[in-house]
């Protein structure tokens, strides 16, 4: 049976424009994974996409993660909380505009509902505009958890385009 979901693309356009998490959480730290191996990065995206049907690198080799991840441009970065890993985020820059799209974001569900994505989020935009880019753009659909679309308007970010996509679950 197909069913449809609503796909949004959000961007800032600007530092200034971040609405800036009041996460209350303590001893979180995010760091820049220097050396991402294919099987972490399967683990993360694997694990945090588990229920929100994040299927499209399932089918990706280990080549092809290899390729993604060599990437001169392509960033991984992880949270932790005291010590525990608790989500991560990756930025890829694209010189041309220059801007840089956050491809995948996200946090392990035991730590959903404590304002951590709101943090997360507000390091990724940061992080991105250090690099000189003109916006800072991601995508997100109504597969994703029910708090991704308000978090990323509550950070300040503007839908810039939608798009209705139909599926069958069972493909996937």
């Amino acid at each position: 049976m197909e069913r449809s979901i609503d796909r949004f693309y959000l961007h800032l356009i600007s530092r200034n424009d971040l609405i800036p998490s009041n996460c209350k959480e303590k001893n979180l730290e995010v760091i820049l994974e220097k050396e991402p191996t294919v099987d972490f990065c399967k683990f993360l995206y694997k694990e945090v996409g588990r229920d929100f049907f994040w299927r499209d690198r399932l089918k990706w080799s280990d080549q092809d993660w290899l390729n993604y991840i060599s990437n001169d441009f392509f960033k991984l970065y992880i949270l932790k909380q005291n010590n525990e890993l608790a989500g991560y985020y990756e930025l890829l820059y694209d010189p041309k505009i220059p801007s840089m799209e956050i491809p995948y974001f996200g946090i392990f569900k035991e730590f959903f509902g404590k304002g951590i994505g709101g943090y997360l989020l507000t390091d990724a935009i940061l992080t991105s505009f250090n690099q000189k880019i003109n916006k800072v753009w991601v995508h997100t659909c109504t597969l994703d958890h029910a708090n991704a679309l308000k978090n990323y308007l509550a950070r300040g970010m503007k839908i810039f385009k939608t798009e209705k996509i139909f599926f069958n679950p069972e493909n996937l």
